[in-house]
């Protein structure tokens, strides 16, 4: 009886991958069709107490209608279903002395579940860190808490963030991945400009002048005049070191927060143009702003 459910859960994958396949006359994949198999597939093996084969027909079930753009919003409800069965693997890998598998799997459930439940794909992408961490698997851990990190800032737990953010710089420093410790501490700086908190801000690049390289850098000059224009509340200067290249060109998420910070108060403008600016013809305002901006930084 046992090889007869493998039996049919292998058919069922076989016809799932024949409806993934695009021919001549077949231009596009039937996800739909393909998803329904790998879901028999998925029970089937579940039967058969094949678990890490019933783990991956649930994947590709997940995948499939991840990819079919027109499913019902039904089986859109079966992912979760999907992800919690990982979950569950996933801790037997742990068990069974195969960590990256899972790892890996609790990554790929959380790119999955990630546009239908951001906490959730925190949740998963912690999980696949810690795994990671516990193998001493730094680089691939502290790329799963970047995401995590990204994800806490999209959903404006910018606390959480703050925590998020300071692990990765730990580990990157572990590492002695320097250059990428410098832009964790941008993105932590702005995560506490964000939270209004300016002490723990300043704080971070106080810190930062401990690692290699930082002193001088152009991110170090960036965070001392990001951090003096927010103190002065000088709108002009904040503006203009949030939307240089440097701030500009990170992460979509921590892009958003640069363009989007505001000196407390208000702020003020920076005095009209002085007395050398007037001499050079009385150029238009435009063009002074332009000129303020070409070089990047102010």
């Amino acid at each position: 009886q046992m090889a007869a459910k493998i039996n049919e859960a292998h058919d069922h994958i076989a016809k799932a991958e024949k409806y993934l396949k695009t021919s001549f006359m077949k231009w596009k994949p039937d996800y739909d069709s393909a998803a329904s198999e790998y879901s028999k597939a998925a029970v089937a093996f579940k039967n058969a107490k094949m678990l890490e084969e019933a783990k991956e027909a649930y994947l590709q079930e997940a995948e499939a209608h991840t990819n079919n753009k027109t499913y019902p919003f039904t089986d859109m409800q079966r992912i979760p279903e999907a992800i919690q069965y990982i979950e569950r693997a996933s801790m037997m890998y742990v068990e069974n002395g195969t960590p990256d598998t899972a790892a890996l799997a609790l990554d790929r459930a959380g790119k999955l579940i990630e546009s239908q439940d951001l906490a959730k794909a925190v949740d998963l992408y912690q999980k696949a860190a810690s795994v990671f961490e516990n193998e001493d698997r730094l680089r691939q851990a502290v790329e799963m808490l970047g995401k995590a990190s990204r994800l806490l800032v999209r959903q404006h737990k910018l606390d959480e963030a703050a925590v998020s953010i300071q692990k990765e710089k730990n580990m990157y420093k572990e590492i002695e991945n320097y250059p990428t410790c410098f832009k964790k501490t941008i993105a932590q700086v702005l995560v506490h400009l964000h939270r209004n908190d300016f002490v723990a801000a300043d704080k971070c690049v106080r810190e930062s002048y401990s690692l290699p390289g930082f002193s001088g850098s152009e991110d170090c000059i960036a965070l001392e005049q990001l951090l003096q224009g927010y103190d002065e509340q000088d709108e002009d200067q904040v503006h203009c070191v949030c939307n240089s290249p440097l701030f500009k060109y990170m992460d979509n998420d921590y892009a958003k927060l640069s363009i989007s910070l505001r000196v407390p108060g208000g702020g003020k403008k920076k005095a009209p143009a002085s007395a050398a600016d007037a001499g050079a013809g009385g150029a238009g305002a435009g063009e002074a702003d332009e000129d303020e901006y070409a070089g990047g930084l102010c």
